[in-house]
């Protein structure tokens, strides 16, 4: 099989929380490692990569950065850039949408996308968009380029939740405003001529949400690193039940959580571990305070494959308590570890966790804390979903499946671009030296 070079584009991927970025890691280490080329275009924050596994066909992995003006960061959000950091139209658009409240990043990053990969003496076989769905995407398809963009769900689904739960009119119309660019995004949708999803909940969605054509999406599920992600060999700790929730999103339920374990508080010890970092005074540590849980709560965050791993092996139950998923990790890299999980039949989730974990109906803390306190009296039906979890992760969740398939999509894509262009004259390919950086072995 030839191997191909590879473009796979990322507006923003995050390292260690948020699906985009641990999409991005591990699919270009899977793509490498079968001796593909895989050039990772990202803005800020920047993946971490990794490149082949010793011993397979010899493909790279690399980053070739496009920064923005990371106007988002954790440290300063919303900054002001100051004017020597401004370098052109786009830098001055992205600058503009900001101050009038709405989201650039995926037009923005789209653009500069299109920009530099015109400009490169050698063409990519490929091109892969993770999420932006920018109209730069649409450039490069005039570009003659072969084009396939993953859509992990439509995020005006987020729209339409956060606005619903939204306190007041002037917070339903910032919301509106941040979340404009679904709009884009929706257009640019209607004419890719490939998108992969997660999911078939997310497969539905995408086509009713966006209207684009049914036959034009192709359903490969996330995987797992199902060496690092392991059942635990050290016991696990009673009580505790650990979540990726810690958004402050309503979209991810954490306030349904919070709520259920205050109420399973009053009847046994629990200690909740949360991964991630809510804003400080926002409405996810403000529950906290108001429910008097602060002494059985407890947040981490930054933690790498391993430490999250540890984590997941430590737990009695995982929860995922969303009001919608258009997949999950989380739920998957806790069933690897033999952890039982708690999940609400929202979005993907029941087709993700299929008949080894434990369903209730999204939003309702009752039924959330009757399920928890349920599975963790009951040391037989732990273990029974523990080890069915594994194995279904075994089955269907592996990144080294997703890669071989995804690499299928590419080539499809490439046949039909050549087949809609006709026969052309071959011209030979210029390596250009590669001085991005290069992901450790």
């Amino acid at each position: 099989m030839t191997p191909l070079r590879i473009a796979l584009l990322s507006y923003r991927s995050k390292p260690h929380c948020g699906g985009q970025g641990i999409y991005v890691r591990h699919l270009a280490r899977e793509l490498a490692a079968l001796g593909h080329r895989v050039d990772v275009f990202s803005g800020q924050p920047y993946p971490e990569l990794d490149g082949p596994p010793i011993g397979s066909r010899g493909g790279q992995v690399n980053l070739r950065p496009l920064p923005s003006l990371d106007l988002y960061r954790d440290d300063d959000p919303f900054r002001t850039p100051r004017l020597r950091e401004w370098r052109d139209l786009v830098d001055v658009l992205e600058v503009a949408t900001m101050w009038t409240g709405g989201f650039p990043e995926p037009l923005t990053f789209s653009l500069r996308a299109a920009r530099t990969l015109a400009s490169l003496p050698h063409r990519y076989d490929v091109v892969h968009d993770n999420q932006s769905l920018g109209y730069g995407l649409l450039a490069l398809d005039r570009l003659g380029l072969p084009l396939v963009a993953t859509v992990h769900h439509p995020i005006t689904v987020d729209k339409r939740l956060e606005i619903e739960a939204a306190p007041s009119l002037l917070r339903r119309l910032s919301l509106r405003r941040w979340y404009g660019f679904t709009s884009m995004q929706a257009r640019v949708a209607r004419r890719l001529p490939r998108i992969v999803t997660v999911s078939e909940n997310s497969a539905r969605d995408i086509v009713t949400e966006f209207g684009v054509d049914p036959s034009t999406v192709t359903v490969i599920p996330v995987g797992v690193d199902i060496t690092t992600f392991a059942p635990p060999t050290v016991p696990r700790v009673p009580g505790r039940i650990v979540s990726v929730a810690s958004s402050d999103s309503p979209m991810k339920g954490a306030h349904v959580l919070l709520e259920a374990v205050a109420k399973l508080g009053t009847e046994r010890d629990v200690e909740l571990v949360m991964v991630g970092q809510p804003k400080p005074g926002g409405p996810v540590m403000r529950l906290v305070d108001e429910l008097g849980i602060a002494d059985r709560v407890r947040f981490v965050s930054g933690l790498s494959d391993g430490s999250l791993a540890a984590l997941f092996g430590s737990a009695e139950v995982a929860v995922v308590p969303s009001l919608y998923e258009g997949f999950s990790i989380p739920a998957v890299e806790a069933m690897a570890c033999e952890t039982p999980v708690v999940a609400t039949r929202a979005g993907a989730l029941p087709e993700v966790v299929g008949d080894c974990g434990v369903l209730v109906p999204p939003g309702n803390p009752s039924d959330l804390a009757g399920a928890l306190g349920d599975l963790l009296d009951d040391d037989d039906r732990r273990h029974a979903l523990g080890v069915a979890g594994r194995r279904r992760v075994e089955q269907r969740f592996t990144w080294r499946a997703v890669a071989v398939a995804t690499a299928e999509i590419y080539r499809e894509a490439i046949v039909a671009r050549a087949a809609a262009a006709g026969p052309v004259q071959e011209e030979p390919v210029q390596e250009e030296p590669v001085q991005e950086r290069h992901a450790d072995r």
